[in-house]
């Protein structure tokens, strides 16, 4: 059953509810309280333009463990060269802009909309969206942003204008000590072969309580 929010109700319902797909409810809006108290609940949105904000809560959560990341012995000589120069919060509209207009096959247009980039920025001025920056030089090539809960950091999006520049990025933030858990959200091949891996939503969820 697919829930419809009250925009005067912040209140979600329950996860478990959720569809097989993970699709838990559909309209609300985006202010950072209602983003905030979707985190906390294992529930982050997902649409396009061309759809009403679908709210999901996937039944299994695909994550990243940093002690399990797995570093590649070509990757550490990319790391070791220093290349790339990583920040922390210093370019996060760049980051989310780029992440927008990053090309992905099989896919047209993307779910991070002008209202998504809106909203996450507010987030980040309020100090809970984070971005890593990977440079080259003094020009912005690759990285991620994502919204922390606690120890848990729930990414949204990567992007890379140059070979390895958003894997530095996720590698930085694993190796930072910030955090117990990548939350990766959806599987792709890409972050399994750096470590990421299935685990149930009452775990996932346990972890967001942990603080």
């Amino acid at each position: 059953m697919i829930f419809r929010l009250d925009e005067q109700d912040l209140r979600f319902p329950d996860p478990a509810l959720a569809d097989p797909d993970g699709l838990l409810a559909v309209g609300g809006d985006l202010r950072p309280e209602r983003l905030l108290l979707a985190y906390r609940h294992g529930i982050f949105p997902w649409y396009s333009d061309e759809t009403p904000i679908l709210w999901y809560a996937p039944h299994e959560r695909f994550v990243l463990f940093p002690a399990a990341l797995k570093v590649s012995k070509s990757m550490r000589q990319v790391i070791r060269s220093a290349r790339f120069r990583v920040t922390y919060n210093q370019a996060f509209p760049q980051v989310i802009a780029a992440c927008a207009a990053q090309p992905r096959a099989g896919q047209e247009g993307t779910w991070i909309t002008d209202n998504m980039q809106e909203a996450y920025i507010r987030l980040h001025a309020l100090g809970h969206a984070h971005s890593v920056e990977t440079w080259h030089d003094d020009t912005l090539v690759g990285g991620l942003y994502g919204v922390a809960v606690g120890k848990v950091f729930c990414g949204e999006s990567m992007f890379s204008r140059e070979a390895n520049a958003s894997k530095t990025a996720l590698i930085s933030l694993c190796q930072s000590g910030t955090y117990r858990l990548i939350d990766c959200q959806v599987y792709t091949d890409h972050l399994a072969s750096l470590g990421a891996r299935m685990i149930p939503f009452d775990t996932y969820r346990a972890l967001l309580t942990q603080g």
